[in-house]
């Protein structure tokens, strides 16, 4: 998996065929403070790129085998390498190969032969952005996102945060290269389901009082989705009752169970005390949310909650 803990260090790769080119460039750029990575080919260039997760990439546009236009596309469609910003190097201006650079997701291009102080120039240009991006994907880990990155055609992880690998392994036993069984037929339902124009039902997945739903949070093509992973427990959204509303513990229970479709017969027998009760309750309850029945009430917590009450 790729090293996320890289934060302060501005690393480039470079990709060129020609080690004349590689020599000068990489000297320019290491003179000016940046760590330097070389590719010759761009199999090489995809491997050391998804590897360690390049600031930015300078792109030989023509190149033996894979052009650099095609190498761009293969980055842009890879969720891991898809935000680096790509300079393109070519010798080539005439408007429909500049065209082409950006149609494969090009950020900036610079014209050979190769002058360091324009290179230089462009680089810093797209540094900025760069670390902006870099540190985002830091604040995912950091304020304890559970996301991850998977291919649903064939269930392989790319990329997840520290939470997210932790809920997979207390539900799911544990990934870190492919889907456990369960995460990959719901990705294949789905998969489906987006093919034939229909919506498919998060996954869920209960142990004991709590449970793991796991849903599609953004799809970047077919090749990758992110997913969002949530843990829900009764506990957890009696808290969020009582901290929306300020409700008391006991006021908490009822709407709870008013929001999974209960009476107030079945909450009184499941809480312990008489229908009369669970009635005054709700009174209390209808007051702070600023309602008249069970139904608007209902709605008003899982409009707060932001989540279904299933």
């Amino acid at each position: 998996m790729p090293d996320f803990d890289r934060l302060n260090t501005d690393l480039v790769l470079i990709v060129d065929d020609v080690p004349d080119n590689l020599s000068v460039l990489h000297d320019a750029l290491d003179e000016a403070g940046y760590t330097v990575l070389v590719a010759t080919n761009g199999e090489s260039a995809l491997r050391r790129a998804a590897q360690s997760l390049p600031d930015v990439i300078l792109l030989d546009a023509l190149m033996p085998g894979m052009d650099g236009f095609e190498v761009a596309r293969r980055l842009k469609t890879d969720f891991t390498t898809q935000h680096i910003p790509i300079v393109f190097m070519t010798g080539l201006t005439e408007t429909e190969h500049v065209v082409a650079a950006f149609s494969a997701g090009g950020a900036d291009y610079v014209t050979k032969p190769i002058r360091p102080q324009e290179v230089l120039a462009r680089i810093a240009a797209h540094m900025q952005t760069a670390r902006l991006t870099k540190q985002a994907r830091m604040a995912l880990d950091a304020c304890g996102q559970a996301t991850l990155a998977v291919r649903p055609r064939s269930g392989q992880i790319v990329w997840q945060t520290p939470l997210a690998r932790k809920l997979m392994t207390d539900y799911l036993g544990g990934a870190e290269e492919q889907a456990p069984p369960a995460l990959r037929s719901w990705l294949d339902e789905t998969l489906r389901a987006r093919q034939d124009g229909r919506d498919f039902p998060p996954l869920g997945i209960s142990q004991g009082p709590r449970r793991l739903v796991v849903s599609v949070q953004e799809q970047t093509g077919e090749a990758e989705w992110l997913l969002m992973l949530r843990e829900e427990s009764d506990a957890a959204m009696l808290d969020a009752l009582i901290a929306a509303f300020r409700l008391t513990g006991r006021e908490a229970e009822v709407l709870y169970w008013v929001i999974k479709g209960k009476t107030s017969p079945d909450i009184g027998e499941i809480l312990g005390t008489s229908p009369r009760t669970v009635n005054k309750h709700l009174e209390h309850v209808y007051a702070k949310l600023g309602v008249e029945n069970r139904t608007a009430a209902a709605s008003v917590a899982l409009a707060r909650l932001g989540r279904s009450g299933g």
